[in-house]
């Protein structure tokens, strides 16, 4: 009877989640396995051959200076990036919520970005920052916007966090609005009528609410500003003189430009470990804050 029973699980599983399950072992797992092998090889992506190193990538990785350049660049685009893509979601997400009119054309129109791919979103703000904020600081004589941004290391990564800004807070905005939904009507009536502001009910009472949406929202842009590559690519490609290069390109450029595959992979375990860490420690603090709560 429980051969019978397991069986029918293992029958039932394979019709519903057979197929899905085949295609993340091919496409995640099995390639994760084979790349945490090939960190201890010396294999340049092409030759048949694939040399056994040990731990020689490690050592090379924790010595580039250049990949740790690039990773404390990508620190301080993905903190300030981070903060203004959730602070700019739970801004829209409110007014989105404030029963005004349109607020289902405004969802709709704030969320498009992040349906547009970034490598196409990357040429279009190259132009808007090269040919259109620049034409329009010339007719208004504005020092500031008479010159590309994209030529200085400072305004490249200014670019950058704006463009990321500009691409995920829309997605996290309609997380904050399941938020704000998921608030009891009564919750905050009952608020009014104890003498609560608009602010304080939204301080008090809303945010302690919502905690799960914050934690789904800071978790989901700390992981993709760790891991852009497309927008990094394609708006400036690490240009002015690899000033703005970050941690994701340098490990492409180092796989796949310099032909040294197996310290490429190292480097890249290396990052996803850290963020790996960062992204959990970040989900157990906001799991403990909303049980607190």
């Amino acid at each position: 009877m429980k051969t019978n029973t397991l069986g029918y699980k293992v029958r039932q599983y394979l019709l519903f989640a057979g197929v899905s399950t085949f295609i993340f072992l091919s496409v995640v797992i099995i390639p994760f396995i084979y790349g945490i092998y090939l960190t201890f090889t010396s294999w340049d992506g092409v030759s048949k051959e694939k040399p056994f190193v040990g731990l020689e990538n490690f050592i090379l990785a924790f010595n580039d200076t250049a990949y740790w350049q690039s990773l404390g660049r990508t620190f301080i685009y993905a903190f300030i990036a981070v903060i203004l893509i959730n602070t700019l979601a739970f801004i829209l997400a409110f007014m989105v919520t404030s029963k005004i009119k349109g607020q289902n054309f405004f969802r709709a129109g704030f969320f498009i970005p992040n349906l547009i791919g970034g490598i196409v979103l990357g040429y279009v703000w190259k132009f808007v920052f090269n040919k259109a904020f620049v034409a329009v600081g010339e007719a208004i004589n504005s020092p500031l916007l008479s010159s590309s941004w994209l030529s200085t290391e400072i305004g490249s990564m200014a670019c950058l966090i704006i463009v990321s800004v500009w691409q995920y807070a829309g997605y996290m905005m309609l997380i904050y609005v399941a938020g704000f939904m998921s608030v009891s009507e009564d919750v905050i009536e009952a608020a009014k009528i104890d003498g609560c502001t608009g602010s304080q009910s939204i301080i008090h009472i809303s945010v302690p609410l919502m905690t799960s949406s914050f934690v789904q929202c800071l978790f989901l842009s700390i992981t993709r500003c760790f891991m852009v590559y497309d927008v990094n690519f394609s708006l400036t490609n690490g240009n002015p003189y690899g000033t703005s290069v970050l941690a994701a390109m340098q490990v492409y450029n180092e796989a796949f430009i310099n032909k040294n595959y197996g310290k490429g992979q190292a480097e890249a375990l290396i990052l996803f470990v850290i963020c790996a860490i960062i992204g959990g420690l970040q989900v157990w603090a906001g799991k403990k804050g909303e049980v607190e709560a």
